[in-house]
């Protein structure tokens, strides 16, 4: 059985449990509060150097890092995964667009509206470029799902889960999804996959400094 070291209100980690709930695989969950410093203890950094997570183990010790080169191994030889060449290129260039053009920017936000404190320099310093290039990137999928219902190729797979994550809590950073139907459609059609688990609410205190942001 894999381990999974995760924060279950990290998007990054939510999307191992997703995919593993939807293959019906059994896995065992060790929560890593990492907004209090838990991926920076000698025993995790022994595990990942990076100190981030999530991370797996497998039964033999072997360590994979990197959420989205998890789903990958985790998705290898099922339906979440592309066996046809060009899909499969497909979905691994959303898969990049997500950890280089969408993640950095609405999941950042989301973190600096509920894990800093209301007068965070970060706030003034970083959220109108994270607003700003999170709406690009929101705006990229639009268009994508304007054509074509999902990001994996014909069908759902890892490529939307890897998207999902992040912005089906996109409104946590202040984005305002109405602006973007497709994306609001495409949403409402992963939930309603067979398996789905949604992500956990975040945390009291990180839920009222949420609250307080948007106020």
């Amino acid at each position: 059985m894999i381990t999974v070291y995760g924060y279950s209100v990290s998007g990054n980690c939510h999307k191992l449990r997703l995919l593993l709930e939807q293959l019906g695989r059994e896995y065992r969950w060790i929560e890593i509060d990492s907004s209090k410093g838990e991926s920076r203890t000698p025993e995790y950094l022994a595990k990942n150097p990076n100190g981030r997570v999530p991370i797996i183990e497998l039964e033999d010790g072997r360590v994979l890092a990197e959420s989205n080169a998890i789903l990958c191994y985790l998705a290898e030889g099922t339906p979440f995964l592309p066996a046809d060449k060009w899909q499969r290129a497909q979905a691994l260039g959303w898969m990049f667009f997500e950890q280089y053009s969408h993640e950095p920017y609405v999941a950042v936000a989301r973190f600096i509206r509920g894990w800093t404190p209301i007068d965070s320099p970060r706030r003034a310093a970083e959220l109108p470029r994270c607003m700003e290039r999170g709406n690009q990137a929101l705006a990229v999928m639009e268009k994508h799902l304007s054509e074509h219902a999902w990001f994996t190729g014909p069908d759902y797979g890892i490529a939307d889960i890897a998207l999902f994550a992040y912005t089906d809590v996109a409104h946590h950073g202040g984005f305002d999804l109405t602006l973007y139907p497709k994306v609001s459609d495409w949403l409402a059609r992963v939930r309603a996959t067979s398996g789905f688990v949604a992500m956990p609410d975040p945390a009291p205190e990180n839920a009222a400094l949420l609250a307080a942001s948007s106020a």
